[in-house]
């Protein structure tokens, strides 16, 4: 997978989207099956942005800023995609045999600040990039209550046509990533499975990790299982039942590049777990 670089105002602008929404509720892609065989099989995805996990009430994401990494390398185009109100769609045609990746990422700067009249100032804007000179010309040289972020972003999920391929396991060494230690799409209740979570290529100890199974709807509780990542950054997972996850992550420290004071990483997984 080649290392990742934010591509364009429509893949910023969708995934700045998606950032603003997930602050409030939960943003996904969800493939309705993992693991599949066959000739050229064919998966179906919705992406959203819910309160409820996998349930469509609150926000369509959009597909133009989803990016697809064939088993080989390449990037592919999502097919017939369409979006509704609470829900996008679209297929994928598993030509070659191997892991996909599906994923949307972003990252950067975000500067805010006070306004002398009270008001949050904020720079870049939706859909824009940061910029040292867009930096110096927005941000007020005294700015008050000035806060600087260096960020980065990431939703994914995995598909798998025939035996998974290694091609899962790499990274792009930027940013917030989860580096599966145990093959994404190879999950079975009753066996431990191994995350790394990486931040800038490095361990990321203490990053808090929130898993919740589908159909919380039907349940009197989330049953949320909570985790932090060691020093190597590994969390191991004991998956109490098969189904689809919701895999949440959020990282925090302060050894960001200037002028930001603090860097962040959030990282949102969905994988399916098969019974034993």
């Amino acid at each position: 997978m080649k290392p990742l670089k934010l591509l364009s105002a429509a893949v910023l602008a969708g995934a700045t989207l998606m950032s603003m929404q997930v602050n409030a509720h939960r943003a996904w892609i969800l493939p309705d099956v993992t693991v599949l065989s066959g000739e050229e099989p064919v998966v179906a995805f919705d992406a959203a942005v819910s309160n409820e996990i996998f349930n469509f009430d609150h926000f369509a994401l959009n597909v133009k800023s989803v990016r697809i990494t064939a088993p080989d390398g390449s990037m592919v185009e999502p097919e017939n995609a369409a979006k509704a109100r609470y829900r996008s769609t679209f297929d994928l045609t598993l030509k070659q045999e191997g892991t996909y990746r599906v994923f949307i990422a972003s990252q950067g700067l975000r500067a805010r600040w006070e306004k002398s009249d009270g008001k949050r100032g904020s720079y870049p804007g939706r859909g824009e990039d940061y910029t040292q000179e867009g930096f110096d010309k927005n941000v007020p040289k005294n700015a008050k209550n000035l806060k600087v972020s260096q960020y980065s972003r990431r939703l994914e999920t995995f598909v798998t046509a025939g035996e998974p391929s290694d091609n899962a396991n790499k990274v792009t060494g930027q940013g917030f990533e989860m580096k599966p230690v145990t093959h994404p799409t190879d999950l079975y209740v009753g066996e431990d499975a191994t995350f790394q979570f990486l931040i800038d290529g490095k361990p990321a100890k203490g990053a808090k990790v929130t898993l919740i199974r589908e159909g919380s709807r039907y349940r009197n509780d989330q049953e949320a299982i909570e985790l932090t990542t060691s020093r190597q950054g590994n969390i191991q997972i004991d998956w109490p039942a098969p189904g689809r996850y919701f895999l949440e992550a959020e990282y925090q420290d302060d050894d960001a590049k200037k002028p930001a004071t603090e860097r962040t990483g959030s990282y949102v997984g969905v994988f399916e777990v098969l019974p034993d």
